[in-house]
C-alpha cells in the first residue's frame, strides 16, 4: 500500500514540475525552424538537449516558421505569449525582411514592438541578428545589422549579433541555396547563441 501511494505521489509530481518549468519561446524563421534538415538536428532542438545536460529546469518551445517576417511575428506573438507564458523570449526574425528589401526603419519598428510585447508579458528577451548574403553589399549589410544593435541598446536587451557567424562564410556548412546552414553547422550556431543566452537563463532561475 505504501509503495502504491509513493508511486501515485511521484506520478502527480511530474506534471507539476513540468508545469513549473520556465519556458523558452523561440520565435524565428527558417534558420531556427530547421529548413532543409531533420528538425531534431536544428540548433533549437540541440539547445533543449544542452539545457538538459546543464541541469537547467527550462523547456524549449520552438515557434519558428520558415519564411516568417517581423510582421508575421507580430501577428503570431500575442497568442504564443498567452499560450506558453514564457520566461524567456528569443527573437530571431528579420532575415526575410531584408531579403525582400523592406525599409530598415520598418524592420526596426517591428523588432522594437516584438521586444516590448515580450517584456509586457513578463519575459526576458534575447535578440538574434543575422547578415544578408554578400550580394546585398557591405554598406546595406552593415546598416541592416545595425538595426539589431540599436534596438538592443535602446531596449536594454542582450544581443547575438550574427547567428551564422563562422558558418555563412564556409560554403561546406551551407546548403546549395547559399542561405540555409546544413545539419553539420547547427552545433556551431548554438555555440554562437549559448554564451549570450546562458546568463539570461541563470538570471531567470535566480529570480524564481
Amino acid at each position: 500500500m505504501r509503495s502504491r501511494l509513493l508511486t501515485l505521489i511521484l506520478l502527480c509530481a511530474v506534471p507539476t514540475a513540468l508545469a513549473q518549468a520556465a519556458v523558452i519561446l523561440v520565435l524565428g524563421d527558417s534558420l531556427s525552424a530547421g529548413y532543409g534538415i531533420d528538425l531534431e538536428h536544428g540548433w533549437v532542438s540541440q539547445l533543449a538537449a544542452r539545457i538538459e545536460r546543464a541541469g537547467l529546469p527550462h523547456q524549449v518551445v520552438n515557434a519558428s516558421v520558415s519564411g516568417e517576417t517581423t510582421s508575421g511575428g507580430l501577428t503570431r506573438l500575442p497568442a504564443l505569449l498567452e499560450r506558453h507564458r514564457p520566461s524567456v523570449l528569443v527573437i530571431e526574425l528579420g532575415a526575410n525582411d531584408g531579403l525582400r528589401g523592406w525599409d530598415l526603419g520598418v524592420i526596426q519598428d517591428h523588432l522594437t514592438r516584438l521586444v516590448v510585447q515580450g517584456r509586457e508579458a513578463g519575459a526576458q528577451v534575447l535578440l538574434i541578428g543575422v547578415r544578408l548574403p554578400p550580394n546585398y553589399g557591405v554598406s546595406y549589410n552593415d546598416r541592416f545589422q545595425a538595426v539589431w544593435m540599436q534596438v538592443a541598446a535602446e531596449q536594454g536587451v542582450p544581443l547575438v549579433p550574427d547567428l551564422l557567424k563562422g558558418v555563412a562564410e564556409d560554403w561546406d556548412l551551407m546548403q546549395p541555396d547559399g542561405l540555409h546552414p546544413t545539419a553539420e553547422a547547427q552545433g556551431r550556431i548554438l555555440d554562437n547563441v549559448w554564451p549570450i543566452l546562458e546568463p539570461v537563463l541563470l538570471g531567470v532561475e535566480e529570480k524564481r
